[in-house]
């Protein structure tokens, strides 16, 4: 397929990497100029390390021109943080087209929220937007030209918005990606999203650890025991949620994720993790993706869908205001909310409504 992908982080040159090793034609956007020149002089060529050794893979187009990226592709691939999503969809308005497909893998409720920023500025092609519940990859960039994959995702539960466009998207979706599953709609989709159970537990309560060594695991010696009780509560919390407002399983409890190999990732991923050393940093505690993205994005969405369902979540909001209190912020009042985004208003038949069938 013809195929976008879109940032310059360890999720986008991964994907980007993998998609092309695949037999797909990428094209590989990103906004940093100076950074996609040097890759250009490199003859477009990155290293990708994985269980089958290093090699180097030639990207077909890289560019800092998102139109030249977007403009024919089936497929768009978007593994930002989520905190880039709006000026992304922004910069992707004028370009998208009917039939084509929008990937955040994953989304925190992104799917609706860029929809929402394309129609406003005018666009009003029939496009799927979907996400998923995690990178389709473990992975890091080591250095400007090479990126480890530890390992790939075997599930990837997706949700699809318009929900009425998802068997368009899952056709497209799964010759990129034979992971991808059906979850429903894009609400749904969000609350698959692993990254606010995992990370708010490990960069909250290792906020000392963080803030005393140049570099820590938070994988790794950041995952102890008490911390893990703690995740397992604020998981129950997000499937409390999930079944409150109707959708059944599974749910990928995250226990599996450390536990079996049934979860996202299979095969005992955490150990994976942590036996890679790919995650030995440096950490600012208070400007670190899982503070910014995973607390004030995906947690802060999660208490205020679980306010708005009436569905008890104790742990959630307690890290959801340890998060604020680090950061010394409210991110109750500025985070990604149902209040923010102006649906707290909506009930429940409305919201599945504009779900299924889009604004």
């Amino acid at each position: 397929m013809e195929i976008a992908v879109l940032g310059g982080g360890n999720g986008s040159t991964a994907a980007a990497v993998d998609l092309t090793a695949q037999g797909h034609n990428i094209r590989f956007w990103r906004r940093n100029a100076s950074a996609q020149a040097e890759l250009r002089a490199r003859g477009n060529v990155i290293t990708l390390k994985d269980f089958e050794g290093a090699r180097p893979i030639r990207i077909s187009i890289v560019t800092d021109d998102i139109g030249e990226a977007i403009r024919g592709a089936d497929l768009i691939v978007c593994p930002t943080p989520a905190t880039a999503q709006s000026d992304i969809a922004a910069a992707m308005a004028p370009h998208l087209a009917d039939g084509q497909v929008v990937f955040l893998p994953p989304g925190s409720f992104g799917s609706w929220i860029m929809a929402d920023i394309v129609r406003k500025a005018g666009n009003h092609a029939d496009v799927s937007w979907a996400e998923t519940g995690t990178l389709p990859y473990l992975t890091r960039l080591h250095g400007a030209d090479t990126v480890a994959i530890t390992t790939r995702a075997t599930r990837l539960p997706t949700g699809v918005y318009p929900l009425r466009n998802a068997e368009h998207a899952h056709s497209i979706l799964a010759r990129a990606y034979p992971a991808v599953e059906p979850a429903g709609d894009a609400l749904s989709g969000a609350l698959m999203n692993a990254g606010p159970i995992i990370h708010p537990p490990l960069i909250t309560m290792n906020a000392g650890p963080i803030e005393h060594f140049d570099h820590w695991d938070i994988h790794n010696e950041g995952t102890q025991p008490a911390i893990r009780r703690v995740t397992t509560r604020l998981d129950a919390e997000r499937m409390a949620v999930r079944e409150a407002l109707g959708y059944g399983a599974p749910h990928f409890p995250l226990a599996d994720h450390y536990e079996t190999s049934d979860w996202m990732y299979g095969n005992l991923a955490h150990d994976k993790l942590v036996d890679s050393g790919d995650w030995r940093e440096h950490l600012v505690l208070t400007e670190h993706r899982y503070m910014r993205e995973d607390v004030a994005v995906g947690l802060a969405l999660l208490v205020s869908v679980a306010d708005w369902a009436g569905v008890p979540a104790p742990t959630a909001t307690g890290l959801l205001a340890l998060g604020s209190a680090i950061c010394d912020d409210d991110f109750r009042q500025s985070g990604r909310t149902l209040e923010n985004l102006g649906l707290a208003d909506m009930n429940r038949a409305a919201l599945q409504t504009m779900l299924r069938d889009g604004a």
